[in-house]
């Protein structure tokens, strides 16, 4: 029979649960606080009857863990006995940043069988309404960072409920907030394509003050004219005529190059995390591939790895590198942030000196271009797809709405000057 005990202004009931191994006894409890609003009798009631289903659960076997675990203890165990197991470094990390900074704050002191749907709205319409600090001003949420929220709550408590420590998950009865498509991706034009790769083989000036003189007056201004070191030349060359990812570029190695078949393999990918830079299997299967690049693109590889290994050799017992393709000056891996730092100051060189202005998109913008310039040229979806590495076409044709539409515009012009042809003949 359950025995309940008056801790304070609740009590606790506490109901035996059997024996362990060790012969020692089981005891499982639960707390219950009266209703202030109800009579003394009716919440004598109240307990009684709180008191009785709990032990028919314990005996039962229907009392689940998660009746008096909260869900801060919880997501720790999440982390480290599902999240550890079946996510990669980056998403843990990521999971860890929005669970220590938004979610526990909110949610972590209730148990899990306490958290409602009510509780999971309410936190999505704060995260949208007040947001966040940042360089003192007040931010919302974005809707696509609401999403991920949620899907972070609802991964643990799907796994919560697998491990049986839930009947059911509220996330199931909760909507978060719809993201809208993006109506385009930021990508470059044909012309400004051309126009950002003619930049890379353009010299460029750079401005230099000399110290200021004894009479405070300012020194002469000299002019150093300086050229975009090859090695980054072979990056953005390779991010728009191959469409790889950022950390696809800064994995790549020599043996991932093959100059007979001028194609690049991608196997790994490298990310940053918070112990530092790490190189893992790419972002899905379907990320392995192989993908032909021109004659052209395969030439300044092979110019740049002539390049790289005079200076490997210059360098003596000072080169540090293995065998990746882009490197610091030490020979190491390149920094996964100094490509898109390099993209900018180009795109900026290039502003500088002319009027047609470049916008200035993302690396991953390369990325876009080249999909869409090959969309443009009529390749077909699949083949677009697979140089991608995306593992469903319908993720391709999501993503590059834009260019596809066009297509489509441009189709229907065909046919319909394809028949006024015909008609013309006829008269």
């Amino acid at each position: 029979m359950a025995s309940i005990r008056k801790r304070g202004k609740s009590y606790q009931i506490t109901v035996s649960n059997g024996r362990d191994i060790h012969d020692r006894q089981i005891l499982e409890m639960a707390t219950w606080t009266p209703d202030p609003s109800k009579t003394e009798k009716q919440n004598q009631k109240a307990l009684d009857r709180f008191a009785m289903d709990f032990e028919d659960k314990v005996k039962s076997g229907k009392y689940l863990k998660g009746e008096k675990m909260t869900y801060k203890e919880y997501s720790a165990l999440w982390l480290s006995e599902y999240a550890e197991k079946q996510m990669e470094r980056t998403s843990i990390e990521r999971c860890e940043n929005s669970l220590n900074n938004i979610i526990l704050p909110a949610i972590g002191h209730l148990r899990l069988s306490e958290i409602q749907p009510l509780h999971l709205t309410r936190l999505y319409s704060g995260l949208a309404e007040h947001g966040y600090t940042k360089n003192g001003k007040q931010k919302p949420y974005s809707a696509r960072t609401i999403k991920r929220i949620h899907q972070i709550i609802s991964s643990s408590l799907n796994t919560a409920v697998y491990w049986q420590l839930i009947e059911s998950s509220p996330c199931q009865r909760v909507k978060p907030p719809k993201v809208e498509k993006q109506a385009d991706v930021k990508h470059f034009t044909l012309e400004q394509a051309k126009a950002f790769l003619n930049q890379l083989d353009t010299p460029y000036t750079v401005a230099h003050w000399g110290r200021t003189k004894k009479d405070g007056s300012e020194s002469r201004k000299h002019y150093e004219e300086k050229e975009i070191p090859l090695q980054f030349k072979v990056l953005f060359h390779l991010a728009v005529f191959g469409g790889f990812r950022r950390g696809e570029l800064a994995a790549l190695t020599w043996d991932d190059i093959d100059f007979q078949n001028l194609t690049v393999t991608i196997n790994k990918a490298s990310a940053r995390t918070k112990d530092g830079i790490i190189t893992k299997a790419p972002k899905t299967f379907s990320s392995n591939r192989t993908v032909t690049l021109p004659a052209s693109t395969m030439k300044l590889i092979q110019k740049y790895k002539a390049e790289q290994q005079r200076y490997r050799l210059s360098l003596g017992t000072y080169w540090k590198g293995s065998n990746y393709l882009f490197i610091q000056d030490d020979g190491k891996q390149m920094d996964i942030s100094t490509p898109n730092k390099v993209f900018k100051k180009v795109i900026r060189i290039y502003n500088e000196t002319h009027e047609d202005k470049l916008p200035e998109i993302t690396l991953h913008g390369l990325r876009h271009t080249s999909a869409t310039l090959l969309i443009a040229q009529n390749v077909d979806i699949k083949t677009v797809s697979n140089r991608l590495g995306h593992s469903e076409t319908s993720t391709t044709m999501d993503i590059y709405a834009h260019a596809l539409q066009k297509q489509d515009e441009l189709a229907a012009e065909s046919l319909g000057e394809l028949f006024a042809t015909k008609k013309q003949k006829k008269c």
